[in-house]
């Protein structure tokens, strides 16, 4: 699988050079500090250890041509995997040659040596006029040596009061020379066998990086277009920098989103393949036959085609500035709004879906990508398993006949399926209960009242003027706390009670108005004198503000009902951005009918197990309560969902009348109360207002729905015979419930809950 072997810097400049060894990205762009390559220089030199390079053969045959390149662009036999970032900088000085930052901006490196005490610097205007330094070391590789130690030595000999001895001068030489002899230094290096796949690769590069650095799959693809099609991977670089240019007419740039080259990646290979699994581009792009595992040079060379076909609808601009039109069609105005690249990046797919394989125009697509990105962003979509969730969708979307009405009716169904009566009256209200200044349900709301064409409370001035990408440049949206701090910390209440978000909106106080003395119900009669009494209901509805407000002394049961009339604001927003009710309740044959999905699963029992023997339905099954309460939980840990008990996996309706006849109080009752005392049990958090319960006939059987809110905070199951501290972290996740262990979940909780 590899070899190990040795290499001298000038060997592998050469071969950087002549196109035989490539310098893909990898890992990253070049991000390292001046500072530390004035460090690798003064490590060099002194002999000190300086890591193991990694290379990866390519398996390319001589002379073979990049996808679409020119009669000199060849593929490399050799990828650089670990040691970009050193062999880049060294590349650089040594050849004077410049490099692409991070942010795209090209730029030398240039490093100082002062031979008098051995010392390497940053060069800049001082050392550039300090003789004691030569302020440029390239030169020393550039075919100047002689000149440019002749004029070292010139400039140190005027700053010196006695002439430089001999034995001196050829002592500083000496120190010349062996910066100069720095190209012969010998690289400790493994090389990987081409046979060796992506895994393997990953295991090695982790095992040797010393900053525990790890490789993902777009890494992977990224790597391929460095070895087959370069101009691709340049292409997207360029587009990616363009985007970061906001002065230059026609740029790609814009309010939302600055999009990295690995992002615009997913969108193209999305579009060319319908797959979201960068693990299963790669090998498509290795031209491998998915029957046989054989990679072939046709089929890679395939491949890439369409890959290239699909990237050049991607990056072209007119489609870009198209689709960020869907954006403002739903009310979002800027990337303050936005807490998911993915959602704007996977709805991008979806519209170019719509326009290049169904021929949709844009007056046709505009509408409907609007509700979808709505509805992918609020409810967080692609937050968990993207890849997963979005190759769902494009299958969905792989319909015969390139039929366009199919193609919207589909994306409608999806949407009215999540936007459920339950939605917005159990879920979307809970996920308000927190503190997050970015967070999904917010953004949402702020989206309907520029839908609804809101004014800020108390004042005549559109809540657009908040949103505007140039206001927020300058500072973040100004909201106001609707009771005041100063009562709040009065009552005992703490900083994420007070900063709750259905504590704030967007206000302007008029003169006169003492915040820090001022209760909610006298800053309301000082705001309103200017305000007809139709203006101060319409704000009202707007500021989701509950009838009496300001003289309440409950505040739990204010935020409370605030959230359910910001809810009631941001349904009303998207339905008048759809122009017709989408939220249409599904009924127990629908959900039955359309089987187990992320948001619906099936369970024949609460807390009997079923056997083939007779069942006994007075002892109950840990195992089978386990399976109630990590379903629950993982809806909860997602966007909610509906559990229905007494609905088998095949669909098969065998109803909970058997079990039910059994308990202690033998009807629908103490069913529900034998559920929630299960949950109790079971889950870290208190499902009384975030899980209702109701009953349904089905063919005569009873069947229990259990509908589920999604929770403002992670949730933990405790496993059967599990000890007091023994905790299980679950999400659902397509039609399944799948349990996160170590850093995944800390990745999905940081990214769901903020």
């Amino acid at each position: 699988m590899y070899k190990t072997t040795a290499y001298t810097l000038s060997h592998l400049l050469r071969e950087i050079e002549a196109g035989k060894l490539a310098l893909p990205d990898i890992q990253r762009p070049f991000v390292w500090k001046p500072a530390q390559v004035r460090d690798l220089f003064d490590s060099l030199y002194r002999g000190f250890p300086v890591g193991t390079l990694m290379l990866w053969e390519t398996g390319a045959e001589v002379g073979t041509k990049q996808v679409g390149g020119g009669a000199t662009d060849t593929v490399p036999k050799l990828l650089i995997i670990d040691g970009q970032q050193r062999l880049t900088s060294l590349y650089s000085v040594i050849n004077g040659a410049e490099v692409l930052t991070n942010s795209f901006e090209k730029k030398q490196i240039r490093v100082a040596f002062r031979p008098t005490d051995e010392t390497f610097e940053v060069t800049d205007a001082a050392i550039r006029s300090d003789p004691e330094f030569i302020p440029d070391i390239s030169q020393l590789w550039r075919g100047r040596y002689k000149k440019t130690v002749q004029s070292y030595l010139e400039r140190l000999q005027s700053k010196e009061a006695e002439p430089i001895a001999d034995d001196r001068e050829e002592e500083l030489e000496d120190r010349i020379d062996r910066v100069r002899d720095l190209r012969n230094f010998s690289f400790q290096v493994i090389e990987m066998s081409d046979r060796a796949d992506e895994e393997e690769i990953a295991e090695v590069f982790t095992r040797i990086n010393s900053k525990g650095i790890s490789l993902n799959q777009a890494d992977f693809v990224l790597t391929l277009l460095s070895v087959h099609w370069e101009q691709g991977r340049r292409d997207l670089e360029a587009f990616c920098r363009a985007a970061r240019d906001r002065e230059s007419a026609g740029s790609p740039a814009n309010p939302f989103i600055e999009p990295s080259p690995d992002q615009m990646l997913r969108v193209a290979v999305g579009l060319a393949f319908r797959r979201g699994r960068m693990q299963t581009i790669y090998q498509l792009l290795r031209g491998k036959d998915p029957e046989t595992g054989v990679a072939t040079p046709e089929r890679r060379l395939e491949q890439f085609e369409k890959l290239r076909r699909a990237q050049r609808a991607v990056l072209d601009r007119g489609n870009w500035r198209s689709f960020l039109r869907c954006l403002r069609l739903a009310g979002f105005h800027s990337g303050r709004m936005l807490s998911s690249g993915n959602a704007l990046l996977y709805s991008y797919l979806i519209w170019l879906v719509g326009r290049r394989d169904f021929g949709m125009g844009m007056n046709e697509l505009e509408p409907v990508i609007a509700r979808w990105f709505f509805m992918a962003h609020t409810t967080g979509r692609y937050t968990s398993s993207p890849e997963t969730v979005i190759e769902t969708d494009l299958r969905r979307l792989d319909l015969p006949g390139g039929d366009g009405d199919a193609f919207l009716e589909a994306l409608d169904g999806v949407i009215r399926s999540t936007f459920t009566k339950d939605y917005w009256e159990i879920t979307f209200p809970s996920k308000l209960d927190g503190t997050a200044a970015k967070s999904p349900s917010l953004s949402a709301y702020w989206a309907a009242l520029a839908l609804l064409e809101a004014e800020v409370l108390y004042s005549d001035l559109p809540v657009t003027d908040f949103l505007h990408p140039d206001r927020i440049a300058k500072a973040a949206p100004e909201r106001k706390l609707l009771f005041p701090a100063w009562q709040l910390e009065r009552e005992g209440r703490d900083w994420r009670q007070i900063y709750a978000i259905a504590n704030l909106t967007f206000a302007e106080w008029p003169e006169g108005v003492d915040e820090g003395s001022d209760t909610p119900a006298e800053i309301r009669e000082k705001a309103t004198l200017h305000l007809e009494p139709q203006q101060q209901k319409q704000q009202a509805y707007w500021h989701a503000l509950p009838h009496g407000w300001e003289f309440s002394e409950d505040y739990p049961g204010f935020l409370e009902k605030r959230r359910h009339l910001m809810a009631q604001v941001v349904r009303d927003g998207f339905e008048r951005l759809s122009g017709a009710t989408t939220s249409i309740p599904w009924s127990l044959d629908d959900l039955i009918r359309k089987g187990e999905s992320e948001t619906v699963e099936f369970k024949s029992t609460a807390r009997v197990a079923l056997r083939a023997k007779p069942t006994d339905f007075r002892k109950s099954d840990s195992r089978v309560k386990h399976a109630i309460a990590k379903t629950v939980c993982g809806f909860m840990n997602n966007e909610g969902g509906t559990l229905l008990i007494g609905v088998a996996d095949s669909g098969e309706v065998p109803g909970i009348d058997d079990e039910m006849a059994h308990l202690k109080k033998p009807d629908r009752d103490g069913y529900e109360l034998m559920v929630r005392s299960i949950l109790r049990d079971h889950l870290s958090f208190p499902v009384a207002h975030i899980v209702k319960i109701r009953f349904e006939k089905h063919s005569r059987r009873t069947v229990c729905l259990v509908q589920v809110g999604a929770a403002p905070e992670p949730v933990f199951s405790k496993p059967p015979g599990g000890g007091a501290q023994a905790i299980e972290f679950w999400v659902r996740s397509g039609g399944s419930t799948v349990q996160l262990f170590g850093t995944k979940m800390f990745a999905y909780i940081s990214d769901h809950f903020g």
